[in-house]
């Protein structure tokens, strides 16, 4: 049984079929439901490794609530399933606690390429031990423990958007190139995928930025990448 499980969560059964199909002949172990309410039960009851889960459901929950309602228990990774790759669907998903996305049509191969970047991540995590706090004007990071507050507030982060911040902390001061946060972040088969990561971005400030439409905390440098800007001195 040390096969990860995954569970398919979609209400079209060729797309499940499919899915299921391309797991489950690379080795994964897959459990499937059509609706939100038995996706959020089978969440509790069978703790799977990773969810897919698409944002169209039947019945009183679409994706973006059933990943809510995960989220309120779970840190399980998930991948959302969405016909489009608008920036405003990516930021709903982000917020509701997605992982990733893949958009509809994909081929087997970018399935199965997602599914394994996003189990890596879950499973390595950035090393703290070297500098087990970053203090950041009000920004504080606790590496140790994974908890970051702004001016000495919680804020509460998903496992991605802790990553992508850790990563901006640790090279304060430096511009990090488009590439290098998406190699470092999420993997090598994301190093070209900037518009995935100027959502990611857009929706970090949100939850750090005084003003998010005029960053001061993490800066754009156009066309090159992003930088996480200290002030000399704590303000708090």
């Amino acid at each position: 049984m040390d096969k990860p499980l995954i569970l398919v969560v979609d209400d079209e059964p060729k797309l499940v079929r499919l899915v299921s199909e391309v797991l489950t002949a690379a080795g994964f172990r897959v459990r499937s439901t059509a609706n939100g309410e038995s996706a959020v039960e089978a969440v509790a009851i069978e703790q799977p490794d990773l969810i897919v889960l698409d944002i169209v459901l039947s019945g009183r929950m679409d994706g973006y609530e059933v990943a809510r309602r995960v989220r309120e228990f779970s840190e399980v990774p998930i991948i959302m399933l969405t016909a489009k790759a608008r920036e405003s669907d990516l930021l709903r998903g982000f917020e509701s606690g997605a992982d990733d996305y893949l958009v509809k049509p994909f081929s087997s191969g970018e399935l199965l390429a997602r599914v394994k970047a996003v189990l890596k991540r879950a499973h390595h995590e950035p090393q703290a031990a070297s500098r087990p706090e970053i203090v950041c004007g009000d920004l504080r990071i606790d590496a140790a423990r994974r908890r970051v507050t702004l001016a000495g507030q919680e804020v509460r982060l998903t496992r991605t958007e802790y990553n992508l911040l850790h990563e901006l902390a640790v090279h304060a001061g430096r511009v990090m190139l488009h590439e290098q946060l998406l190699t470092a972040v999420w993997g090598p088969e994301y190093r070209d995928d900037i518009d995935y990561l100027r959502a990611y971005i857009r929706h970090l400030r949100r939850k750090l930025e005084a003003d998010p439409a005029t960053p001061r905390l993490i800066v754009t440098h156009a066309g090159v990448g992003y930088m996480l800007k200290c002030p000399d001195e704590p303000t708090g």
